[in-house]
């Protein structure tokens, strides 16, 4: 299985973007889908996720700005983001989730980044 992650770039301040996470390889369907995101130094850090079922959560700082959704029939999932703002800037990765039993199966991106220029 294999998440290919898109959508990326340069935006000013203010302005949007949509990422995209496409899975290929994949005969099964993702209990989860979220968007983490990392800037230099830190951690990596939860921004959206959704659980089938239409369970979403949001990290406080991008909640009323972006929007994860998920387009099932083609496994992919997207990061909807409005308003941007500088402290946005990061690498963006995306992460699927299968439940098997008790066992967790975590898929990740590659990685996209996003810069915002104020």
């Amino acid at each position: 299985v294999q998440l290919q992650a898109s959508g990326g770039g340069l935006v000013q301040a203010g302005g949007s973007l949509r990422l995209a996470c496409a899975a290929s390889g994949s005969i099964f369907d993702f209990n989860a889908w979220a968007w983490y995101r990392q800037e230099p130094g830190k951690q990596r850090e939860l921004v959206a996720s959704t659980i089938f079922g239409g369970s979403t959560s949001y990290a406080d700082s991008v909640k009323g700005r972006f929007i994860i959704s998920i387009n099932s029939v083609k496994k992919t999932a997207y990061l909807q983001m409005n308003s941007l703002k500088p402290e946005d800037t990061a690498v963006y990765y995306c992460n699927a989730r299968r439940l098997v039993g008790t066992r967790v199966e975590d898929y990740w991106g590659q990685g996209t980044l996003v810069t915002v220029s104020s």
